[in-house]
């Protein structure tokens, strides 16, 4: 196929997959976030997502850089230092039709931004969260963030004598619906979890190793490429399966695979690979991250998922119509209900 038929190739939306580009990077070459945001475009084009019905959010670091190098037709707000999930809520709150995708940084999320991520995750907004998570804050000449490895020697930094803050465990405690780890190096699984978070209701949290290839790239540590691509311990293989599409499972022996179904219909197959494990049971997901710990392993895959929880929206019977597009007639209580109100408190 020629490269003027691959642009003019459209998907159901009619849209081709120039239309979820965004601007040129300006990261260095070879930054795992522009691997991340090339699967984002190819997420949303095969999922038919029309970009006017996303919104971006980000905070600060070279991961809040990315959301300006894809879906350049969506709605977007950059926001200050760890204060991404508060946008996040507020707009998604104001018109429940957009699907939002947050992007965020390990000193973002882990460190100034911990306890919004936090409070985000328990309300399990709607919405995609991703981490790209490299170990130092590149924005700022490569200081440790919170994930990177005790022991860990920079050059201008000196030794870290701090243990690594982990994004999937920090979600699992907050009861997060949706917990997945990926690696940048691996855009086959990492385009699959996106288009399953994107179909998840609830908040789906995708903590990504990202290598920094400018501050952080010793070939032996956790956050490096080579480390990532001879130590990454994949849970099982992943394909995403649209709700439109008639649901076989041919190539599969029996027992060997499990299938997810979530809310919209759509379904997540794992084929198991070296492990049987089960990412709806939530002890499994706590001790398969304290064993890739101990064993010094890179777990990818779906680590966790509970399409059965509600939603923060299931729990406000909100209109259908955005609440950013009511008028004010509609906003406002009716008198009886203010009297009640008032009557409540006397």
């Amino acid at each position: 196929m020629t490269d003027q038929n691959q642009r003019q190739q459209v998907n159901a939306a009619g849209l081709s997959r120039a239309d979820y580009r965004g601007a040129p990077s300006t990261l260095c070459q070879g930054c795992g976030h522009n691997g991340i945001a090339s699967q984002i475009v190819a997420a949303c084009y095969e999922l038919d997502i029309v970009p006017e019905q996303v919104v971006k959010f980000s905070g600060i670091g070279c991961s809040s850089k990315s959301p300006t190098y894809f879906l350049s037709r969506s709605f977007g707000f950059n926001g200050l230092h760890g204060r991404m999930p508060s946008l996040a809520l507020g707009a998604l709150f104001a018109d429940t039709s957009l699907k939002g995708i947050g992007v965020s940084g390990d000193g973002d999320t882990a460190s100034i931004g911990m306890g919004q991520f936090k409070h985000l995750v328990r309300r399990n907004l709607p919405m995609v969260y991703l981490v790209e998570n490299n170990g130092v804050y590149g924005l700022t000449k490569g200081q440790f963030s919170a994930t990177a490895e005790r022991g860990l020697e920079l050059k201008r930094q000196g030794i870290n004598p701090f243990l690594p803050v982990d994004i999937c465990l920090e979600a699992l405690v907050a009861n997060a619906t949706f917990v997945a780890r990926s690696f940048a190096g691996d855009p086959k699984q990492l385009k699959e979890l996106l288009k399953a978070a994107f179909s998840h209701n609830g908040i789906a949290v995708l903590d990504i190793i990202s290598p920094c290839v400018t501050f952080h790239n010793k070939e032996n540590t956790l956050h490096s490429y080579t480390y990532g691509k001879e130590h990454e311990e994949p849970l099982h293989e992943i394909a995403y399966v649209p709700a439109r599409d008639e649901i076989t499972v041919e190539d599969f022996e029996e027992g060997s695979s499990r299938e997810v179904t979530l809310h919209d219909g759509s379904m997540i197959v794992l084929k198991k690979l070296n492990q049987d494990y089960d990412p709806t049971n939530k002890a499994a997901a706590y001790a398969l991250l304290e064993e890739s710990h101990r064993n010094q392993e890179l777990i990818t895959g779906l680590i966790y998922v509970d399409p059965a929880v509600p939603s923060m929206f299931d729990a406000y019977h909100l209109p259908e119509t955005a609440l950013n597009r009511l008028p004010e007639k509609d906003l406002r209580p009716i008198r009886q209900s203010l009297e009640e109100i008032n009557q409540s408190l006397i």
